[in-house]
């Protein structure tokens, strides 16, 4: 093992970025030991989110040394793995954060040093316009340098490959072993970049040709001109207005309420501690922002957008604030009554989700007669399982996560905020000429196929060996568990565990002889189970996991049933049990938000 000193000497020797070594310099002169070792020891993993941390000085973090040492394994990867690649060049986007726009200028000179060519998006783009413009433009691979919705300390590396769908395995693993074998800087400077004959500027003609596309998804332009529905959007501080407003014209709406204090780019999130729609307080503007204009609906997308979410104005004045299941659900519905009016086959239709978002599309499917597949979780993996549905000759104009993330159509295999926002206005416009709103309408959906109800949540756990100790003893839960024979809780909260998929050793209970998942392992813990009583029609599925850039034990709980009491109840029961039963959050010193 290399000595802490070792590793400083290494980063001083190789980084070129003043404001960077003076960090280093200044933690080693001060002895701040811990501090260098946090920042030292570990390098920054890349994995099938690419890279994503904070932005300092040191091999953890995100900084000039390890972007450009990241854009010289990539490259090489790339041209050794992807044919033409030199030709076919690499898109390359950024947004608004702090070092966003260096990096980018970064990665495209390492590319543009290597002889590839280079379509750098001029400006902010929304990640949505990298991979779709590496799908139009035939690109061998796509970086788009954003943290989403992290916390204004953060930045991140995505990468998208040929497919124009976020990297998985192998790629990953690949790209990561080629970065460690290209770590001597080669380029520091970014001054030329522009001035290269190899950098092609298609900013304005990929950015055209999206808002074309999206006319495919708006079967309803006309009409829309006319909804007396009033519109609040917030884009969290990110890029998101001008491609809303542009949306918003090419579905045919007049404009929307932006939310003024958070419309325009700013790096500091100055009103949001998470810049995340999800996250309780972040849709407070913008619900004021449309109680001041008698707003129906606010929408909003996360600082790339990428993500969106929604709110609606009850009849009593109150609003409610959908969770990305509900909206999936709704999506769903929209797609699957466009899809029958086609008069297209309805067993060549597929929708997708992951395997923690809810089971009601599943449910949908069964009654309907469409194809439902499911996949881990992240668009990586519901982009690939699309574009393998649609080798396999299905239709699949939809899919989602429950973590707001949906996708539409076949251009953008990835999620999609911004024409997520423009499909649902579009919808409950729509609903709203028959006298109904998203709200009723998913209380229709409920009685048709059945009411599902969700309870996401997460305990906070920094210890490695503590969350190991938790899922060993899942694993071992009555003491008679083996390695190869795991012991597992058989009852939750009154309830029977009926089955048991665990994707991190890779043992699913409905699958014997050899009990091998049909899903991919997971790189971290993950078990899924499902418990029911039938007597009382209620079931109930439950995925807990560890998460792959935060310090959490996540957990997802759905249930269902006949009633929506009974189901809420069930519910709060099965998370009290799994807090203080399964995972002893007290014993072994958990968190909670």
């Amino acid at each position: 093992m290399a000595s802490l000193d070792d590793l400083v000497q290494e980063w001083l020797r190789l980084d070129r970025n003043e404001e960077t070594r003076a960090e280093i310099e200044a933690l080693r002169a001060s002895g701040k030991v811990a501090e260098l070792e946090r920042r030292m020891r570990k390098r920054i993993e890349f994995g099938t989110a690419g890279l994503r941390g904070k932005m300092e000085a040191g091999w953890s973090r995100m900084n000039d040394l390890i972007i450009i040492q990241a854009s010289q394994g990539l490259c090489v990867y790339v041209l050794k793995n992807v044919s033409n690649a030199a030709s076919r060049g690499v898109v390359i986007g950024h947004d608004h954060r702090y070092h966003s726009d260096r990096w980018a200028n970064l990665t495209a000179a390492v590319f543009i040093a290597n002889n590839v060519k280079v379509y750098l998006h001029r400006g902010l783009v929304h990640t949505p316009l990298v991979p779709f413009s590496v799908k139009k433009l035939n690109a061998a691979c796509g970086v788009m340098i954003t943290a989403s919705h992290n916390p204004k300390d953060d930045n991140g590396y995505k990468v998208y490959w040929e497919n124009a769908v976020q990297i998985i395995e192998p790629h990953d693993k690949g790209i990561s072993d080629s970065i460690k074998a290209n770590l001597e800087p080669k380029i520091w400077g970014t001054t030329s970049v522009w001035s290269s004959s190899l950098c092609v500027d298609q900013t304005s003609s990929m950015q055209e040709a999206y808002f074309v596309q999206l006319t495919s998804l708006c079967p309803h332009r006309s009409l829309n001109a006319e909804s007396p529905l009033k519109f609040v959007n917030t884009s969290m501080h990110g890029v998101s207005h001008p491609f809303m407003v542009r949306a918003f014209d090419v579905f045919g709406f007049p404009p929307f309420t932006a939310v003024e204090e958070q419309r325009n780019p700013d790096p500091e999130f100055p009103t949001v501690k998470f810049p995340n729609p999800e996250e309780k307080g972040a849709l407070d503007l913008a619900l004021s922002t449309a109680e001041r204009v008698s707003a129906h609906y606010v929408l909003a997308q996360d600082p790339d957008a990428d993500r969106f979410s929604a709110a609606e104005r009850r009849p009593d004045g109150e609003w409610i604030t959908f969770t990305g299941d509900q909206l999936g659900t709704l999506f769903a519905s929209a797609v699957l009554d466009q899809y029958k009016a086609s008069g297209k086959p309805i067993d060549k239709l597929a929708m997708i989700a992951s395997t923690v978002s809810s089971k009601m599309i599943e449910a949908m499917a069964t009654a309907e007669g469409f194809k439902f597949a499911e996949c881990l979780t992240g668009f990586k993996y519901i982009g690939n399982t699309a574009l393998v549905l649609e080798q396999q000759g299905y239709v699949v104009p939809f899919g989602y996560e429950e973590a707001i993330g949906f996708m539409f159509g076949s251009e953008i295999r990835d999620k999609d905020g911004v024409t997520a926002s423009v499909v649902f206005a579009e919808f409950v416009a729509a609903l709203h000429r028959q006298g109904k709103t998203a709200s009723s309408h998913l209380q229709e959906l409920y009685k048709k196929y059945g009411y599902f109800q969700t309870s996401n949540g997460y305990f906070i756990c920094a210890e490695p060996e503590t969350i190991s100790k938790i899922f060993a003893r899942i694993r071992n839960y009555d003491g008679t568990g083996s390695p190869t024979k795991p012991s597992y809780p058989r009852a939750i909260a009154g309830l029977t565990v009926v089955s048991v998929r665990d994707l991190t050793i890779g043992y699913d209970s409905t699958k014997p002889p050899t009990y091998k998942p049909d899903l991919p392992l997971s790189s971290g813990q993950m078990i899924q189970f499902q418990a029911e009583s039938p007597a009382d029609g209620l079931k109930i599925t439950l995925t807990i996991r560890t998460s792959g850039t935060e310090p959490k034990i996540k957990y997802y709980l759905e249930g269902s049933g006949r009633d929506a009491e009974q189901v809420a109840r069930l519910l709060s029961k099965v998370v009290a049990e799994l807090a203080d039963g399964w995972l002893q959050a007290n014993e072994n010193g958990l968190g909670r938000p």
